[in-house]
């Protein structure tokens, strides 16, 4: 078993959850969690946007921690594990150093919004990485 696979999968597993929270406890979530302040309007004025965009990020939080589970031995090997852990880990990484970049620009999300939201993709995305890197040969 893949100590850092697990924990990166248990950390896409938790952020998927956090989106969950945000579609059931609307906007007071979507404001705290950084959504910005149109998808909190939008949530208080009862549209679906809100709703079904959080969704698609809860999907791909869960599908992503389901190819990490797999990779540690935790669950049935999924398709296309070594490309789909690649993806993951690239994206996690390409998102924590873009954010970065985007904390003089925030596009309607405060700095300490992408401060925060990049430093923890960041670390999940080396975590990822580690496990990918550790378990390669294994896949």
């Amino acid at each position: 078993m893949n100590k850092y696979l697990v924990i990166g999968g248990s950390l896409s597993a938790f952020a998927a959850l956090l989106h969950l929270g945000c579609i059931y406890f609307g906007a007071p979530w979507y404001r705290f969690f950084g959504a910005g302040e149109e998808m909190a309007q939008l949530a208080e004025k009862g549209s679906i946007q809100p709703t079904i965009v959080t969704s698609v990020i809860f999907i791909i939080l869960t599908t992503w921690s389901a190819y990490a589970f797999s990779a540690a031995g935790l669950i049935k090997k999924l398709p296309l594990i070594r490309l789909a852990l690649i993806l993951i880990s690239f994206i996690y990484l390409a998102r924590g150093i873009a954010g970065f970049f985007l904390i003089y620009q925030p596009m309607g999300r405060s700095a300490e919004f992408w401060l925060w939201s990049s430093t923890i993709c960041l670390t999940i995305g080396l975590i990822h990485l580690f496990g990918l890197r550790q378990q390669w040969a294994k896949l």
